[in-house]
């Protein structure tokens, strides 16, 4: 080639009042990026010694600060690029400083940092302002920040959003709680003349929320250590779940509180729980169906011959519905402390993903992996009712409306279907209901409003109208 660069003898950003730029850190600390409009520079920075984390110019364009792993933020002049002062002198944070967030005008600076502190600046006297203390646990490190008018707001590790309050630093204004794992499970509960979600996720968080204000928050304690795969509320009020971690937990819905007492260690690998009146409970796990009766295992079927996937126990509590990997829905009855196969099987179209009994158990319906739900009388010792049909894949989760002419599927397509069913063909068509993430529960609050979830690690509520 003949020629080659030597050397660029860069422009500095062209900025504007009130108009902020975009900038970014190299993670070895060496160098930083910004734009002038026309193309993107790279600079060198030698104060940092380890990663840059965050640059930002103010919105007066007149500094711009940078924070790095070693627990510094260095201000330089926004027009020469020369280094003004480093905050707090040897350390701003006795940890990394993963965000920062100018004020509006240009004399403040909020910082987030790993030492589980957010604190504000005064850049023009180099002093702090306030300290914010977020907690003694390593969820609570603060990954980001944002100083938006008069709203100062940082992000923990546990994915929780914080709005400082500068009048009492040591207790923030409102936490926004959720989830940030995908979720694969809920149900609901009427609790104080409330209506409550109960989700829980990948990561073995069980979250409340109270269906009216969107207010959340997380069982206080130890809980489940791996996915909850499946939850449901018994008649005494106690919310059963259980987990990949092994176990089944009972949580008192009033107290809120993981108790290490209400839990059942299992053999296997648990995939669905239902519950029926009387304290029973039976678990379906990996090769194994488990009766529990009273917080206890009673009983269970070792290798039943076929692959349980999901469970329903009939309303009367007489009857359990085992739904399998063949296709075949089985029925058994529960006789004191044991489970007796009734030899009966009713046929699905696939394999089977979900089982409900409408509230007055007088149908089961039964949803497959081939895109088809069935609905079988239980009057008539079990006769197929009617065959619906729409899902374009899968369907993962089925659940009855209060008023038992109505139900709700949800499936791989992201679609949700509320059925008549009286008539396949009347039908209520949610489409792309969590967009590029399939439905993994769902659940009714009353007769027209149906709460979905998925692995978006969203919820959300629909109103229904027929």
């Amino acid at each position: 080639m003949p020629y080659e660069i030597k050397k660029v003898f860069a422009s500095l950003p062209q900025v504007e009042r009130g108009v902020s730029k975009i900038i970014g850190g190299d993670p070895k600390g060496n160098n930083f990026l910004y734009t002038n409009g026309k193309c993107v520079i790279l600079r060198n920075i030698d104060d940092h010694s380890r990663f840059v984390n965050c640059v930002r110019f103010s919105p007066d364009g007149n500094r711009f600060a940078t924070a790095s792993a070693d627990g510094q933020i260095y201000i330089y002049d926004g027009k020469t690029g020369e280094k003004v002062c480093a905050l707090g002198g040897s350390k701003a944070h006795d940890g990394g400083i993963y965000a920062i967030s100018w004020s509006p005008d240009s004399t403040n600076l909020l910082s987030a940092s790993g030492d589980k502190t957010s604190k504000i600046w005064d850049v023009n006297v180099n002093s702090v302002v306030s300290v914010f203390p977020m907690g003694s646990t390593v969820l609570d490190q603060q990954l980001g920040c944002l100083w938006q008018k008069d709203h100062l707001l940082s992000v923990s590790l546990s994915g929780y959003i914080n709005y400082l309050d500068r009048n009492n630093p040591s207790k923030p204004l409102r936490v926004i709680k959720g989830h940030s794992k995908s979720i694969q499970c809920l149900t609901v509960h009427k609790n104080g003349g409330k209506s409550y979600i109960y989700s829980g996720s990948h990561d073995g968080h069980i979250n409340y929320w109270d269906s009216e204000t969107g207010e959340n928050d997380s069982f206080a304690g130890k809980g489940h250590t791996n996915q909850v795969s499946r939850m449901t509320v018994d008649e005494s009020g106690q919310l059963i779940s259980c987990s990949m971690d092994d176990t089944v937990r009972y949580t008192n819905l009033a107290l809120r509180d993981y108790s290490g007492q209400g839990v059942v260690k299992l053999d296997v690998q648990p995939k669905c729980i239902a519950v029926g009146p009387g304290g029973y409970a039976v678990v379906v796990c990996i090769g194994q169906i488990v009766l529990l009766k009273d917080q206890r295992k009673c009983f269970s079927i070792d290798s039943p011959g076929y692959e349980p996937e999901v469970v329903a126990v009939h309303p009367g509590g007489d009857t359990v519905a085992v739904g399998g990997a063949d296709g075949n829905v089985r029925l058994y009855s529960i006789l004191g402390t044991t489970l007796k196969d009734e030899d009966k099987l009713l046929e699905a179209k696939g394999p089977v993903t979900d089982v409900a009994y409408s509230h007055d158990g007088a149908f089961l319906a039964v949803c497959d992996a081939s895109k088809v739900v069935t609905v079988f009388s239980v009057a008539d010792g079990y006769s197929e009712n009617n065959v619906f049909y729409g899902h374009h894949a899968k369907i993962v989760c089925l659940a009855w409306s209060p008023d038992n002419e109505h139900f709700a599927s949800g499936g791989m397509d992201m679609m949700v279907y509320v059925w008549t069913l009286s008539d396949p063909e009347t039908r209520v068509k949610i489409q792309d209901a969590h967009r590029l993430h399939h439905v993994s529960s769902l659940a009714w609050l009353d007769e027209h409003t149906l709460v979905t979830t998925s692995h978006d690690a969203s919820v959300k509520e629909w109103t229904i109208t027929y």
